[in-house]
């Protein structure tokens, strides 16, 4: 599959496919653009103005002319003075999706870089040349310097790329994918290192990976709602409604759907001496449909950024002006990636409450922990103590990072945005949120057994075999590591959530 990119148009799920692996192929309607924009700059540079980045210095030696001759040196020269990157190489996935993002914004012709500079990033992402980017550096302002430069220097045959599995120097993998650096011309070492795609990257590979999570949890809460011997009642569209908010009455009719024609849920309609069932299962619309709601404001912001221009300067070829602004500064983006953070962190928390209510035998009136004979077995005992680790660790990393900033570049960035650190922990956050309900979706399979011969709704028994087509019944305790991992594998691949069927899964795609 290739997604056409045509300057701004993409849409969430077109780069929701870059990132799952999806080719990009720049749309020939760029062309004019690109070509206006880069000869305003040559047009610019014959004028012998003072242009900040064409020829002068950056940052705090913005005042500093660079003379006509060391053009091209100087945009040579931000791209190795500004590999500064350390730390653990961005994900390939998010790399890729940089790439993409950064040739889309390049393509609407506001940045003065030529067609055959693009076309080399085009094929870079084509043929799987994919720049090793250190993850950590970026202050998230004046654009992430240190990741886009990584991958700019690649483009001019420094530093190192992965191709075909391999991590190679740049120019040698180049040289195996057929291509060939490039010599940048005026303005393009700017070009591609100020700019938000490193960030929006990461926010963007959070939010997908949180995405699935989130449908997984809706799975898990409906099986451990059934497994409780809980109300559906909460879940009534009557009561919601009158709630007004979006997201909870999406919730409230999956688990309604998930729910459906359960033969459990029958057998105590009536005579049953509980009124409430606790929170975690009672407000999961609510809570859950909080989440959806913040997550659906965090993906319109995603969704603009991806589509906008933030270098700096811009060009404007139609008056041959270059005009410094902002656009670079990344608030929306860490923004967005704080939302992220704190709804991963509340689907994890409400899905550790209902495993720690299922263990309970005073709250759930199953047998404790879960195992047919406790006390010679410990049953769920520890994996609800490793669900509980990892959302409070989870806890830990939602800190707001947006409220941090720190003075750069002798005090002339005396602003940031500290996005790419809020974006940079998504993943491992949805990472430890997919091991979490992994552990409520096992626990809640195991307890819906020991109401046999009743059985669940019908999209929640096929939930249930396909669960216990990669991992057995817990009689008695075993090593129990490879259980949670191959539960977690279903979780990341929505496996859980393919086998309940079409019942209508809320969306976070704005458009």
């Amino acid at each position: 599959m290739t997604v056409n990119l045509a300057g701004g148009s993409a849409s969430l799920a077109d780069w929701r496919r870059v990132y799952q692996g999806a080719s990009v192929a720049l749309d020939p309607v760029c062309a004019r653009g690109v070509e206006a924009s880069a000869a305003a700059v040559g047009r610019i540079v014959a004028r012998g103005e003072p242009v900040y980045g064409v020829n002068t210095g950056f940052g705090k030696l913005a005042n500093v002319r660079v003379a006509d001759a060391d053009l091209l040196r100087l945009q040579r020269n931000i791209v190795l003075s500004h590999a500064a990157g350390v730390g653990e190489p961005a994900p390939v996935a998010a790399t890729r999706l940089m790439m993409a993002l950064k040739l889309d914004s390049l393509a609407q012709g506001a940045s003065g870089v030529r067609l055959e500079t693009l076309a080399l990033l085009e094929a870079m992402i084509a043929r799987g040349v994919t720049p090793v980017v250190p993850a950590q550096g970026s202050v998230g302002a004046s654009g992430d310097l240190a990741p886009l430069a990584h991958m700019a220097a690649a483009m001019i045959g420094f530093g190192e790329a992965r191709l075909g599995g391999e991590v190679l120097p740049a120019a040698v993998a180049l040289e195996r994918a057929g291509l060939g650096p490039c010599t940048l011309g005026p303005k393009e070492g700017l070009a591609l290192l100020n700019g938000t795609q490193f960030s929006t990257a990461l926010a963007l590979a959070g939010l997908y990976e949180v995405e699935r999570v989130f449908r997984a949890a809706l799975v898990a809460g409906a099986l451990a709602t059934d497994a409780a011997r809980g109300s559906d009642a909460p879940f009534d569209p009557r009561i919601v409604a009158l709630r007004r908010h979006r997201g909870p009455r999406e919730v409230a009719a999956t688990l309604a759907s998930l729910m459906a024609g359960s033969s459990i849920r029958e057998s105590h309609r009536s005579g049953d001496p509980r009124v409430q069932d606790p929170y975690c299962l009672r407000c999961q619309p609510q809570v859950m449909g909080a989440c959806l709601d913040l997550l659906r404001q965090a993906a319109t912001t995603l969704a603009d950024e991806a589509a906008s221009v933030s270098d700096n300067p811009l060009i404007f070829p139609e008056d041959d002006a270059a005009l410094s602004g902002g656009n670079f500064h990344a608030e929306p983006v860490a923004f967005a990636a704080d939302m992220i953070a704190l709804a991963v962190c509340e689907i994890g928390s409400l899905s550790e409450r209902r495993t720690a209510m299922l263990v309970d035998p005073a709250l759930s009136g199953l047998p404790a922990f879960l195992t047919p004979r406790p006390g010679l077995n410990s049953g769920f005992m520890i994996p609800q103590v490793t669900a509980a680790a990892l959302v409070s660790e989870n806890k830990q990393r939602a800190y707001p990072a947006s409220v941090d900033s720190i003075p750069t570049s002798a005090n002339q960035e005396d602003h940031v945005s500290m996005a790419a650190h809020g974006a940079r922990r998504l993943l491992d956050m949805a990472r430890n949120a997919a091991h979490v309900v992994a552990i409520e979706a096992l626990a809640a399979v195991q307890a819906i057994e020991f109401h046999a011969p009743l059985r669940s709704s019908s999209a929640l028994e096929t939930v249930c075999a396909r669960l216990r087509r990669e991992i057995p019944r817990l009689d008695d305790d075993r090593y129990f590591h490879p259980d949670i991992a191959a539960a977690a594998a279903l979780v990341a691949s929505e496996a859980l959530v393919a086998a309940a069927g079409d019942i209508g899964w809320p969306e976070l795609d704005p458009r």
